[in-house]
């Protein structure tokens, strides 16, 4: 027997709607590119929960995180030097620009990962509307700033930093921001060191927690990539 014309607008409203849960949103909703530190790959405790928070506070499509070659498989080879880990950092970027065409590219990274962001973002290739560095590594090991990047950036860029990571000066940050061509924030993490953890005595004395202090870090850096986007 034919189907009534109410029973075929329940069919086609209920499969517009599927269609439309289905489709990739687009619009403002970035698509996120997340780099681990040289240390831990991105299944460490650390990666995956900021994964998450940046994945929440920026309404991200995808949060992407991934492995470079001499992390991957549970190898634990020293990192090579950060140009040379631009090539596959780059790749991921494009794959994920490829699986969502139309919407804004974010690159996080943390430490070393941050020093890569902000190489591949002067890649001409892709069009990156923010760059967001978690631990920004200015101090190399033998005491030298490595500002170089930094200072060849057209990107906005945002920094959030431990006032007691030594990786990273603040004063030192403040100069190389002042002398950066693009534009450029700082969140500090007051009591923070390089991964941003606070000391229970410093978390006590200040009368605020770990995870607040992170949150509001994530907070600031989805106002800035609102503006940037």
């Amino acid at each position: 027997m034919a189907s009534s014309p109410a029973s075929k607008r329940r069919r086609k409203d209920q499969s517009e709607e599927k269609a439309a849960e289905e489709a990739p949103r687009t619009g403002s909703s970035p698509v996120v590119v997340f780099a681990h530190g040289a240390g831990a790959p991105s299944t460490s405790e650390w990666m995956v929960r900021w994964k998450e928070m940046l994945d929440e506070a920026l309404d991200a499509v995808e949060v992407v995180t991934f492995d470079y070659p001499y992390i991957s498989g549970g190898k634990r080879k020293a990192p090579p030097r950060a140009e040379k880990l631009v090539d596959h950092h780059l790749g991921v970027v494009k794959d994920a620009v490829t699986k969502y065409p139309g919407h804004p590219l974010i690159l996080v990274g943390k430490s070393m990962g941050s020093r890569v962001s902000c190489m591949v973002a002067g890649a001409e290739c892709v069009n990156v509307s923010a760059v967001i560095c978690l631990g920004y590594p200015l101090k190399g090991m033998n005491g030298a700033i490595r500002d170089e990047t930094l200072l060849q950036l057209r990107t906005p860029t945002f920094f959030v930093q431990g006032s007691k990571d030594g990786l990273c000066p603040l004063d030192k940050l403040a100069t190389t921001c002042k002398k950066m061509k693009c534009i450029n924030e700082l969140h500090v993490i007051d009591g923070g060191d390089h991964s941003f953890k606070i000391g229970k005595k410093y978390q006590e004395s200040a009368g605020l927690s770990q995870g607040e202090a992170e949150r509001r870090a994530v907070k600031a850096i989805s106002e800035f990539v609102t503006k940037c986007i």
